[in-house]
């Protein structure tokens, strides 16, 4: 059996960190918006992002967390008389990111996809994120609507 030395240790820990610590980040971002959407409109509860992690289940997940986010972020911007563009807000952009992040296993078209899903998925990230600055600046009005 071959040794490892600390040359591919420290390889194989690079690119651990290197897909981690972003996605613990975005993670951490999609949480932080479901918390910010009142309980009666959360499709899901915010921990459920984490679900992400487990191999293979976290794929499908995937689909299924973007729908739910997309609800409960135009259920939410509705009760706050928030207008939003998108119909489903980053629901377009997130369904993109994960279908071209399945396309990616494909041999040699597999390399473009990945590209496309990685700068994607940057983008719902982003957008995501603007979407929770735009929860935490209504937060107010969401709390005055309660009673009416």
């Amino acid at each position: 059996m071959a040794k490892i030395g600390i040359a591919e240790r420290f390889l194989v820990f690079s690119i651990f960190g290197l897909f981690l610590i972003p996605l613990i980040f975005y993670l951490v971002t999609l949480q932080k918006t479901l918390k910010e959407v009142s309980v009666e409109n959360r499709q899901m509860q915010p921990g459920q992002v984490w679900l992400c992690l487990i191999p293979l289940f976290g794929v499908i997940w995937q689909f299924i967390m973007i729908d739910k986010i997309a609800l409960s972020l135009k259920a939410e911007f509705k009760k706050r008389n928030v207008h939003v563009v998108e119909e489903k807000p980053g629901y377009s952009l997130g369904l993109a990111y994960c279908v071209l992040g399945c396309f990616s296993i494909i041999p040699i078209l597999g390399f473009f996809t990945a590209v496309a899903a990685l700068i994607c998925w940057i983008m719902y990230w982003v957008k995501i994120s603007n979407y929770k600055t735009d929860l935490e600046a209504t937060r107010d009005i969401g709390l005055n609507n309660i009673g009416t």
